[in-house]
């Protein structure tokens, strides 16, 4: 006995992910919608071999559904989440309404599975930030051995995290450089992003710090530990899909980088790729369509007593969001609901 799922969402760039990856993973679907906004209804969407019509998000009944995916924008969720859940549907939300809210679990499944139980409250779950979750997922095997007490991270992140418009404006500014009169100005970005990087994600807050930035210090002692501190600094960069991070770690206990290389080896949801040699690393281009979290780059940081660096690279629309999601459903479906 499979599960009745609605993907809510599902023409965007993270619904159709999430589609493919239901897909792939062979979850246990007796049912599914593809579910997005009136002016998108009718659109066609891949389920593996089969072709969805999306359905009506806002005359959809989620009674009797199981979970419902959630690839929408807060204001969007903020009225129709509530609605499935209280009609008994369990809601996964990728969006960041939710994640701050102590009665919902925020969840990356290798790293707090044990938060799962606490959906009932208002049968919502959180999905992290992208940049969050593929951090959290090489951090938590080192905190159970180390305990870490801080840190800092530089993100370079792909443009596929803004949407398919800002997809389509690297790609046509990228066309602009090189064909006289077809140059586009920024729309999505506050800059030009093609052969560019920009310091600046999402709004800026009182502090200077910007929202993207916070979200990474508030998601990671929420999902890890209250305890580290986290410093970042987010980037926007010209890559189409893939978040990479450099991290810098600063543990209470002393651990070696040869340790670190074994205990990241063998943890959950990830990939070591570390040769010191040209190449042996893994870039953005080298993850897309991946699962996995891929660790590169790990060296002791000679400038304190208890310091690692490493490097993090993990496709955003997988592991950053639709993977996760789909990971959360299926430990909702082992832990909770278990009928698949």
């Amino acid at each position: 006995m499979g599960y009745r799922i609605a993907v809510v969402g599902a023409t965007g760039n993270v619904g159709r992910e999430m589609l493919n990856i239901l897909a792939e993973r062979q979850f246990p679907v007796d049912e599914i919608a593809a579910l997005a906004s009136r002016k998108s209804m009718g659109t066609e969407c891949s389920f593996g071999d089969t072709t969805l019509k999306t359905d009506d998000l806002d005359t959809f009944d989620f009674t009797g559904w199981d979970i419902a995916l959630f690839a929408i924008g807060s204001d969007a969720t903020k009225k129709y989440a509530p609605r499935a859940a209280k009609a008994g549907c369990v809601v996964i939300d990728n969006s960041s309404l939710y994640r701050y809210d102590p009665d919902v679990p925020l969840i990356v499944p290798e790293v707090n599975p044990e938060a799962i139980e606490g959906y009932a409250k208002k049968n919502i779950i959180a999905n992290p930030n992208c940049s969050t979750a593929q951090m959290v997922v090489a951090l938590k095997p080192l905190h159970d051995r180390a305990r870490i007490k801080r840190v800092v991270v530089s993100t370079y992140q792909s443009v596929s995290g803004s949407g398919k418009s800002a997809m389509d404006e690297l790609w046509l500014q990228t066309k602009g450089m090189y064909v006289p009169g077809q140059e586009v100005a920024p729309s999505v970005y506050s800059k030009q992003i093609a052969f560019n990087v920009i310091p600046h994600i999402d709004s800026f807050m009182e502090d200077g710090t910007t929202k993207e930035e916070w979200k990474m210090v508030a998601e990671t002692k929420k999902i890890v530990d209250p305890a580290i501190k986290v410093t970042a600094t987010c980037v926007r960069v010209p890559v189409f899909v893939g978040h990479s991070e450099a991290v810098n770690i600063e543990t209470e206990d002393f651990l070696d980088e040869e340790e670190a290389r074994e205990i990241l080896r063998e943890a959950p949801g990830i990939v070591v790729v570390d040769k010191r040699e040209d190449g042996g690393y893994i870039t953005p281009v080298e993850c897309v369509g991946d699962f996995t979290t891929f660790i590169s780059r790990i060296r002791q940081d000679s400038t304190i007593e208890n310091g690692l660096n490493l490097w993090c690279v993990s496709d955003n629309l997988r592991k950053g969001a639709a993977l996760n999601a789909v990971q959360i459903a299926e430990l909702l479906g082992r832990k909770v609901l278990k009928k698949g």
